[in-house]
């Protein structure tokens, strides 16, 4: 009976080293203001805008963190995503509305600070009040799909 017991303890001491070696430690990364690296936004949106990727690609398939920055008065027409999209606005003042048609009247102010979501193919549309940066969460592909076709300025 303690051959037995030993045999089991040596084998569950061995099972235990062996898992922890093929565990990785988790990923960790902090990124200071300072490091966030700023481009053009991609033709999909507006002129004007800046993005910056913070983790993942949200060109591919998965999740990622990318941040839009724009002037005053900077706007997106309305338009949806295939995925649920996530927003944290960081400064200025993001304004979200919902529909089909740009009616500022009906959209909510989200100052620095603000959260807010919306269900894939939620048709909404937004502008900036100050130079705003928001911060945009989501499963990717990030695809922008304009209500009108002619809002769309990929194709001008």
């Amino acid at each position: 009976m303690r051959k037995l017991a030993l045999c089991l303890m040596l084998a569950a001491l061995t099972f235990s080293a062996s898992t922890k070696k093929s565990m990785k430690a988790p990923a960790h990364m902090v990124m200071a203001p300072s490091a966030i690296q700023w481009g053009d936004a991609p033709p999909s949106l507006p002129k004007g805008a800046k993005l910056a990727v913070l983790e993942g690609d949200p060109g591919k398939k998965g999740f990622f963190v990318i941040r839009i920055k724009g002037p005053d008065g900077f706007r997106v027409a309305p338009h949806w995503h295939p995925t649920r999209e996530t927003l944290t606005t960081i400064s200025g003042t993001f304004h979200l509305g919902m529909g089909d048609t740009f009616d500022a009247s009906k959209a909510d102010a989200m100052p620095a600070g603000a959260f807010g979501y919306m269900d894939a193919k939620m048709h909404h549309y937004a502008w900036m009040e100050g130079e705003t940066v928001v911060q945009v969460e989501g499963m990717g592909p990030f695809v922008v799909n304009y209500v009108n076709p002619k809002d769309d300025p990929s194709k001008k």
